[in-house]
């Protein structure tokens, strides 16, 4: 009978040994030479004449960063939905569809059969480092379960489908994984997710489940659901799943997660793991249990360029790559891939906190930046800023955006309203008032830019404080057809219209709550 926890081990020596043979930069050239001869007949390869191209610094020459709009407009659009030798040899088969937190706009982003060996890999990639760090586990004697969106994809023409990633992802599970996946497939084409937590948390139950993977707003909400289920009131995770051994988690900074995670999970000896993966790619994870910083996956299938945010909209902007990149910095993320994309701007930001083995930190999105009066803002700062106010109030946060306030009248200062949901419910006005002092003071520490607006109140008022209910952010999301799977609540908008539609929705929300248990004054506070 075939053992996959053998399997994997064996797997894991031979790659260990492999990661540690080949350097950064080497793996990195390698990657992007194959992939141009690769694609060099395709439409776009013959462009820019791949076939004669051998090395970065001559392809960085020739092809020019691209958005996703570009590519949609130069070379997809008309193709859809089968791109047949378009910017990859032979017809994409799927599309992940990726709407922008902060814009709304759907992108249908090309998925080849060897970007799903890529994310495959990257798979395996996790089971290694897991198993480097815990030697004795055992984490495939049990089932893996992915907490992700519906797998009931469309499919648009013969052999081409789209939809969410997490699905596409289960219908394309590695055959030496199948029995130990969980959900079965007909539990992940439920669409509603209210319905779909509920039935999985029940399922679950009795199975022997060993890892589970999910957006951290999402396993929140689940393993509260499982709580509840449980017979013993307000069990931890260690009590209902006995042997789990990682929770993976990604699409979101974890830190504001941090405690709430913790005192979930009770005594459990499972470890947090944190994974970045991408519409586009799987880019990085955690290798180890210990320290800062995500490693690259840089030899699978594709190549990163680096750009400096503040170049990013300038006329020629400095494209680094593994071998030059500094400390430090924050770089807007660009990919060439495995599946026809091409110094792809993927609106990710990151910095690297180790260029030897290479590893990030992801610091927000390129559109995630506030700097509606000069502050300059990223995401990085502000959850940092969220996650340390918290702790010093006292307070657990679920989930949290930030937008800005434009002043109405002559005189009057702009600013900022963050909508914070909180896990005790509404905070009182002391503790709001409070948490949105220390955010303020962290704010002005981390960045200077910040710090000189907020001198004197000269050019920013101080941050306005909107608690939420419980459940906020979740009927917020529901109520845009965004709720579950791989959809996250964006933590900047600066799409006025958004932002209003929340803050109406908020005021409704807030007021359906029994007046009698609410203290009004806590719902808005300045800090």
């Amino acid at each position: 009978m075939f053992d996959a926890t053998t399997f994997v081990r064996l797997y894991a020596r031979w790659r260990n040994h492999q990661l540690q043979s080949t350097s950064p930069s080497e793996s990195q050239q390698a990657e992007l030479l194959k992939l141009v001869r690769t694609a060099q007949n395709t439409r776009f390869g013959a462009m820019y004449d791949f076939g004669s191209i051998n090395s970065v610094e001559e392809y960085q020459r020739r092809v020019p960063l691209r958005t996703y709009e570009q590519f949609w407009a130069e070379f997809w659009k008309d193709a859809f939905p089968t791109l047949t030798d378009v910017t990859w040899p032979g017809t994409i088969p799927f599309f992940p569809v990726s709407s922008g937190t902060s814009s709304g706009v759907t992108k249908y982003i090309p998925c080849s059969r060897e970007m799903l060996k890529s994310n495959t890999k990257a798979g395996l990639d996790l089971l290694v480092y897991h198993l480097n760090n815990q030697p004795q586990s055992r984490i495939l004697g049990g089932k893996i379960f992915l907490l992700g969106g519906s797998t009931d994809l469309t499919s648009p023409a013969p052999g081409v489908y789209y939809g969410d990633l997490s699905g596409i992802t289960a219908k394309e599970v590695p055959w030496w994984l199948k029995s130990r996946y969980f959900p079965p497939a007909d539990l992940t084409l439920i669409k509603n997710w209210e319905e779909k937590i509920d039935i999985l948390a029940k399922a679950s139950l009795a199975e022997d489940i060993r890892m589970i993977s999910g957006v951290p707003a999402w396993l929140m909400i689940f393993f509260d659901k499982l709580r509840e289920l449980s017979p013993q009131a307000g069990a931890s995770i260690s009590t209902i799943y006995q042997n789990l051994e990682m929770i993976v988690h990604g699409g979101v900074n974890f830190a504001p997660y941090v405690d709430r995670f913790k005192e979930i999970l009770g005594d459990s000896r499972a470890e947090l793991r944190e994974v970045y993966p991408a519409s586009e790619g799987f880019i990085a994870m955690a290798d180890r249990s210990f320290g800062d910083g995500l490693r690259m996956n840089l030899d699978h299938g594709i190549f990163f360029e680096f750009v400096p945010l503040e170049e990013l909209a300038t006329p020629s902007p400095t494209r680094h790559w593994i071998s030059n990149v500094e400390r430090d910095t924050n770089y807007a993320v660009v990919m060439t891939t495995c599946a026809g994309l091409w110094s792809y701007v993927i609106g990710d930001t990151v910095r690297f906190v180790d260029t030897d083995t290479p590893r990030v930190l992801v610091t927000g999105r390129t559109s995630y930046y506030l700097s509606a009066f000069g502050e300059h803002l990223i995401a990085e700062e502000i959850e940092d800023g969220v996650t340390t106010a918290a702790r010093g109030a006292s307070l657990e946060v679920s989930d949290f955006t930030v937008g800005p306030v434009f002043p109405k009248q002559t005189g009057e200062l702009g600013g900022h309203i963050y909508v914070v949901e909180f896990t005790c419910g509404v905070p009182s006005a002391d503790q709001l008032e409070l948490f949105g002092k220390l955010l303020d003071t962290r704010l002005c520490q981390r960045n200077e830019d910040y710090e000189a607006h907020r001198s004197g109140g000269f050019g920013l008022r101080a941050p306005t404080m909107l608690a939420g209910k419980p459940g906020l952010f979740a009927a917020w999301m529901k109520s845009r057809g965004k709720l579950g799977g791989q959809n996250k609540v964006p933590r900047i908008i600066t799409k006025m219209e958004l932002l209003e539609d929340l803050l109406e929705f908020a005021a409704q929300y807030n007021s359906s709550v029994d007046q009698s248990k609410i203290d009004r004054p806590s719902l808005v506070a300045e800090g």
